[in-house]
């Protein structure tokens, strides 16, 4: 590819909508997934397994595990910007990190660290990309190796004593 990747992929500007906003009048937490969950198919379209390719191969990805922060609250009808940064990657596995930024303050409000496995739809088993995805996940893992890793990555749940 010509030029220079982004480092991170902007992967959706949206806003948060009425129906995403729970009893306690602030965004739901299932709805931060949804939104994550939305920025994973441009995230995918940006890395190669986009969806001519998944069709041609019959291929797809499925998320193996996935861990969401909340840093701040953002309010019904606030624009937020999804940006996603490679981690990692291997023939049959990416690593990826989400961050929701407010889309016009700059404050972060939640993250989302996942790791996908690629998947052929015929054994629904994990299936090697093909070399083209793995050439392009190089160049992205290339751009965005200057990027710092997160802090929030590699969190593990516990209380602490």
């Amino acid at each position: 590819m010509n030029g220079r990747l982004a480092a991170p992929f902007v992967a959706l500007r949206t806003e948060i909508k009425p129906e995403w906003i729970d009893f306690n009048g602030h965004f739901n937490a299932g709805y931060y997934m949804v939104v994550f969950d939305d920025a994973i198919g441009p995230w995918m379209q940006f890395i190669g397994l986009d969806d001519e390719h998944r069709s041609a191969h019959n291929v797809s990805t499925f998320t193996v595990e996935g861990h969401i922060t909340y840093d701040r609250e953002v309010a019904q009808g606030e624009p937020i910007e999804i940006r996603t940064q490679l981690l990692g990657f291997s023939d049959k596995a990416v690593h990826a990190f989400q961050q929701m930024y407010h889309a016009t303050e700059g404050w972060l409000a939640a993250t989302n660290e996942v790791m996908s496995l690629h998947i052929s739809m015929d054994t629904r088993r994990s299936a090697a990309m093909a070399p083209a995805v793995l050439e392009r996940l190089a160049e992205v893992e290339r751009a965005h190796a200057g990027l710092a890793v997160p802090h929030q990555v590699g969190r593990t749940m516990a209380i602490r004593r």
